[in-house]
Formats: C-alpha cells, structure tokens, sequence
C-alpha cells in the first residue's frame, strides 16, 4: 500500500489505537476512543476535534492538518472528515468517511 491509501490506513490505526494499549510505545495512538462513550454535546465535540488533532499531529508527519469535521455519531461510534496537506506532494487533501468506535 502506498500514497493516500497508506496514510488513510495509518490514520486509522493512530485513530483507533487507545494510548497505553501498544507494547514498546504506550504513548502511541489516540484519545479518542476513550471520549466515545461520553454525552454528546458541544464538550465532547470539542474533545473529538482535539484528540484527532493531536494524535495525528504527533503520530502523522504525512499530514498537515487544517480542518477537523464531525459527520455522525451514532450508538458508540463516530465518523469524521477532515482537510488537510499531504506533505509528500505539498496538495490539499479531504478524507471522509472515517469511522472510530
């Protein structure tokens, strides 16, 4: 796997991975599956927004992000999109569709 498809699929693991879960690297992943479960609300938005955006700025050195997006959550899970610089090409890029939970 190679360009988008491999940076989509690492997104996903740092997204999906709980920090303190990866043996040799306990700070490895992201906040984001321990905010799943927390009431929907403008808080828990702005923690969603956060956690993807430090995570992927830590573990991510592919992507330069600019916008983070929210696009449902739905019974312990939650999809988002986002906007951002591939910095191999230096191009926009918009992803969507990515489910956490």
């Amino acid at each position: 796997m190679i360009g988008l498809d491999h940076l989509r699929q690492s997104i996903m693991d740092i997204l999906m991975t709980r920090i303190g879960t990866r043996v040799m690297r306990r700070d490895y992943g992201s906040r984001v599956l321990d905010l799943i479960d927390d009431p929907v609300n403008e808080t828990f938005k702005v923690a969603i927004y956060a956690a993807v955006a430090e995570a992927l700025d830590r573990w991510e050195p592919r992507l330069k992000l600019k916008q983070v997006n929210l696009t449902s959550v739905e019974k312990g899970k939650v999809s988002i999109s986002f906007e951002g610089i591939y910095v191999p090409s230096g191009k926009p890029i918009t992803m969507e569709g990515l489910q956490i939970g």
